[in-house]
């Protein structure tokens, strides 16, 4: 059995353009290219021993991107992320490469929340925004948000979800639940907040950087976020 390894990635520029599945095939081709000893499954169609993290959505840039691979042998984290930087390609970096301990959830199972900060394009800044705003928002009793799919329609309460909300210059940041029972967007957010001043969010308003994936290091009535690289070791 090989070693299990996590690693921390970014995501900028045109790249954020690339969905998930793309990015998938980019890395198995970049182990190849950067000559990483990673393990192959079994049988008939071996493949590349590696999962991610929560997908990020399309046209989201993010310096909190995860993935676990397994390999056979190695030169140590700094080797392996050097390695694979060398063959990156422009808006992708490896920022951190950490050895997990056997007992570790992998990166998707493990994820519990998420960190963004959020700006609005030129000319979109919502005249109302202020702290004062987000501070009232934050001790409402309640915030329900209307999710509509393609085959019904629900109402969700985003109050247990929001764990930090907060006005920093024009860049609002947060820390919302990115669980595999709850996922809360941060357009959902900043959409509820345009409802609670009576407005509708003008589409294309986001620009998006996840800052980091957490998971929960506490229990489900009182929760501690880490960032899925503190679940591994530098070696």
């Amino acid at each position: 059995m090989g070693m299990k390894i996590r690693i921390q990635f970014s995501k900028h520029g045109v790249m954020k353009f690339i969905g998930h599945l793309d990015i998938m095939r980019y890395f198995q081709k970049a182990m190849r290219r950067a000559e990483i000893d990673i393990a192959y499954t079994g049988g008939f169609s071996p493949h590349q021993i590696m999962s991610f993290a929560a997908p990020l959505g399309v046209g989201m840039e993010s310096d909190g991107e995860y993935m676990d691979i397994e390999v056979n042998s190695h030169q140590g984290g700094s080797s392996v992320r050097d390695a694979l930087n060398d063959v990156m390609a422009d808006g992708i970096r490896v920022l951190s490469v950490r050895v997990l301990p056997e007992h570790a959830g992998n990166a998707m199972a493990s994820v519990a929340a998420a960190g963004y900060q959020v700006r609005f394009r030129e000319g979109l800044r919502p005249h109302f925004l202020d702290e004062d705003l987000l501070r009232r928002f934050r001790e409402k009793e309640s915030i329900p948000f209307v999710k509509q799919t393609r085959k019904k329609e629900s109402i969700l309460d985003l109050k247990p979800s929001i764990h930090e909300l907060k006005l920093e210059g024009d860049t609002v940041s947060m820390l919302v639940d990115a669980g595999s029972s709850v996922n809360i967007k941060p357009s959902m957010v900043i959409e509820a907040l345009y409802r609670e001043h009576g407005e509708t969010m003008p589409e294309f308003a986001l620009l998006v950087t996840r800052t980091e994936l957490y998971m929960n290091a506490g229990t489900d009535q009182e929760k501690h976020f880490v960032p899925l690289r503190d679940a591994g070791e530098e070696f």
